[in-house]
């Protein structure tokens, strides 16, 4: 299993100075990514627009702490069909925006009747950022928050968004508690207001590596250095996952053929992929060895008739018996049959016996009959369906098969497994 785990950049907003909104990083700009072969271990990072962004089998995307909105509230009990419509109109007043306008995801594992965190961005925004990264064929098999509210508390200092390649405007303080999550910068006086005093003691501090000496000492105590791709596979690590309702992944036609041939060529079906080879070529090889064993099954059963007729007809031509054995027998003992006075079974006389023992008792004898070698055609006006039911079904023990058409019944050998 290979995992690629995706930067979406941060939403753009309008800076208090100014009031103007920045030319800020959008669809189709370089994302941040990182790799890994389990979920675990960090395997490769780096920067690329999402045309060049590396092949996996599960692709996860992260949002920033930023662009998620957090609401507390009693999951309402309504149909999965409705239930999109309900949690708007629950959340109408809390939202800032038009509850057409946001997307919201319930938490892992949300019971109705129960509290339970409901997560919202911006509707536009990421269904645009997820059809700029599938234009690419980068199709985001789950959306997560980079932090959401838990227990216990994490906290984590990193640098704030660069301005066009320029210097970082300083460091924010990202804090996810069981009541929220918020990001402040540490100037001022409002990142000591939002961290209790004390600290929590089971609190995990982090920081990136720029932002380690400021953290420390704004907390007065030492922070575990967290570069910025360790901290996108821990949360994608994450049991949330922000597809649902109207932007839930649907793969149809030609993308789930892609999947399925995906997940099929990932590394953790190879196993399977070796099975189904081994398979494949044990059917193959066996299939070999069946043909080879009865073509000379068949090729012993040939020399065997072959023996029998040069053993039984030593005057017959080799020749002869090697091309067709059982025509030479049947031929040769017609013709010993026909020397001592004895009809065969296609004959005539023997026919017209089998017929004979067939034949009604309430039927007239027959008026008209047509013999050819091995087939005896007898006039049938006027008999009923089930006289000629009657009439086949005695004769078929003996071997014989019955053809009726048109006012006539026909006479003839019953071929092996069938009727002539």
């Amino acid at each position: 299993m290979s995992i690629l785990v995706v930067q979406i950049p941060p939403r753009p907003r309008v800076h208090s100075v100014g009031g103007a909104e920045p030319e800020a990083a959008g669809p189709g700009t370089e994302y941040a990514y990182v790799t890994s072969p389990d979920g675990l271990a960090l395997e490769a990072q780096g920067h690329g627009p999402a045309a060049l962004l590396p092949k996996a089998t599960t692709v996860i995307a992260v949002l920033a702490d930023a662009d998620v909105g957090w609401h507390r509230i009693v999951l309402p009990k309504a149909p999965a069909a409705r239930l999109r419509a309900a949690l708007g109109g629950v959340l109408e007043e809390a939202l800032l925006e038009d509850t057409d306008d946001v997307h919201l995801a319930l938490a892992p594992n949300a019971s109705a009747g129960q509290p339970t965190w409901v997560a919202a961005v911006s509707r536009r925004w990421l269904r645009g950022e997820l059809a700029a990264l599938e234009k690419a064929d980068v199709f985001v098999d789950r959306v997560v928050p980079m932090a959401w509210p838990d227990e216990p508390p994490i906290g984590h200092f990193a640098e704030t968004e660069r301005d066009h390649g320029g210097p970082a405007h300083g460091i924010a303080l990202h804090w996810a508690h069981a009541d929220g999550v918020a990001s402040v910068r540490l100037q001022g006086s409002l990142a000591r207001a939002l961290v209790p005093s004390p600290a929590p003691p089971e609190t995990r501090w982090s920081a990136t590596p720029g932002a380690v000496a400021a953290a420390e000492q704004w907390l007065g105590a030492p922070v575990r250095v967290m570069a910025p791709g360790q901290r996108l596979l821990q949360a994608a690590r994450s049991l949330w996952n922000l597809r649902q309702f109207e932007l839930a992944r649907r793969t149809r036609g030609g993308r789930a053929l892609r999947d399925s041939a995906r997940r099929f060529f990932s590394p953790e079906w190879r196993p399977v992929r070796v099975g189904i080879a081994v398979l494949a070529l044990a059917q193959v090889v066996g299939l070999n060895l069946w043909a080879w064993h009865q073509r000379d099954a068949i090729e012993a059963k040939r020399a065997a008739m072959q023996s029998l007729v040069k053993a039984t007809y030593p005057n017959v031509n080799p020749q002869d018996i090697q091309r067709d054995a059982q025509a030479v027998m049947l031929r040769e003992t017609q013709a010993l049959r026909t020397l001592a006075g004895k009809p065969g079974d296609t004959d005539l006389e023997a026919m017209l016996q089998a017929a004979a023992s067939a034949w009604p008792a309430d039927r007239p004898p027959v008026e008209s009959l047509r013999f050819e070698p091995g087939r005896l055609t007898l006039s049938a006006g006027g008999w009923s369906d089930t006289q000629i039911a009657q009439f086949r079904s005695l004769l078929r023990p003996g071997g014989w098969a019955v053809e009726a058409s048109e006012g006539r019944l026909t006479l003839s050998r019953a071929r092996p497994g069938g009727t002539s």
